[in-house]
């Protein structure tokens, strides 16, 4: 079977280096859990850990993940990382700590639902910085906390923005002191001194070590430096972190030597794609087909291991490769070894055909 082997002790090593790194720069964060897509046996590993105390909080952008952690170890702070869609407002209360917010409607339903909990609800106002996703308009900022700092039940513990997620608009020092300026401009303003700047996530990472991030940004939201030990500004290897924490391996199906042209009128009529050839070159290679598809993962996310092997073509629960003209000792029953990124471990967890091997 296709199986995703999860490394929690080398997670809970990267965990480990990224909090001393963190805390020798002044800075607390949020480790973002989405990517294990709530796996019980995956968290309980990581939560059970001494050093998750250490930490701010775990965030996630998916309710069940967070009622996940929840019920394993009730105590842990929480925080929901994307704006909460309205009608799922009592749930948030229940199980989110903190929310990242930027609509105030919303918030007055967050206030509403924390009344009737008992609870004072903890939230980060987000700031439009550039990437066009989540985040109010830099105009509407004063006038956006003074209707929060009326709500009985909400406190607003930060300001925080989200680059490089969605266009890629890489964070920059400029970027990170006009988010320092509003908090500074809304503490004037308001007689505040809000906690957090939360303006890092793993792809601002590489810049502490550049001094490249103002002294006042306080928070980072990281998941896939932690996860994967990479940073996504430059897809490497981030400090002495381990890049080898989550690998994906699927087995053989079927190995056999067979034409590269397909033989027959080739039609719009099928589950994977259509692909020009170029018949003059007809020849043999072996091929296998291992057990994953389009149903499972995008195979543009996942490369062999082996640099020799070749991807030809996916269907909706098997993939074929090309191993070239010498199998190598590959038989059937075997194992293809794949480098999944972060985008393809998330599809990988959330396909219940997979087996998740947590170590």
């Amino acid at each position: 079977m296709a199986t995703l082997s999860i490394n929690t002790e080398k997670i809970l090593s990267n965990i480990k280096k990224l909090n001393k790194f963190l805390n020798k720069n002044h800075i607390e964060w949020t480790l973002v859990t989405k990517m294990l897509c709530g796996n019980k046996p995956a968290l309980e590993k990581i939560l059970f850990d001494p050093e998750i105390k250490n930490l701010h909080s775990l965030g996630d952008s998916r309710l069940t993940n967070l009622r996940a952690i929840k019920e394993i170890a009730p105590d842990t702070i929480t925080m929901y990382i994307k704006p909460p869609p309205p009608n799922i407002a009592a749930s948030i209360i229940k199980y989110c700590d903190i929310s990242l917010n930027s609509s105030f409607s919303t918030i007055e339903k967050l206030n509403i639902e924390a009344g009737k909990q008992g609870k004072i609800h903890r939230i980060i106002v987000m700031i439009e910085m550039g990437e066009l996703r989540e985040g109010i308009v830099r105009d509407e900022i004063l006038k956006f906390y003074e209707k929060i700092f009326k709500l009985e039940n909400i406190s607003i513990i930060g300001i925080g923005t989200n680059l490089g997620c969605m266009y890629g608009v890489e964070p920059t020092y400029d970027k990170l002191i006009q988010l320092s300026l509003y908090k500074n401009l809304i503490d004037v303003k308001f007689g505040t001194n809000l906690e957090l700047i939360s303006g890092g996530t793993s792809i601002t990472l590489p810049l502490i070590d550049r001094k490249k991030v103002p002294a006042a940004v306080n928070h980072f939201r990281v998941g896939e430096a932690a996860l994967l030990g990479v940073s996504p500004l430059d897809g490497k290897q981030f400090r002495n972190l381990s890049t080898n924490t989550i690998e994906f391996s699927a087995e053989i199906l079927e190995i056999s030597k067979k034409e590269v042209v397909p033989d027959g009128v080739i039609g719009e009529g099928n589950v994977g794609h259509t692909i020009d050839f170029d018949e003059s070159e007809n020849k043999e290679s072996y091929r296998c087909i291992v057990d994953f598809g389009q149903l499972d993962v995008d195979v543009n996310n996942i490369i062999p291991k082996d640099e020799t092997i070749s991807f030809v073509g996916t269907t909706s629960d098997m993939t074929v490769y090309d191993l070239g003209n010498n199998i190598n000792g590959t038989k059937v029953g075997g194992q293809l070894q794949f480098r999944p990124n972060y985008t393809s471990i998330a599809r990988l967890m959330n396909s219940r055909y997979m087996t998740k091997k947590i170590i």
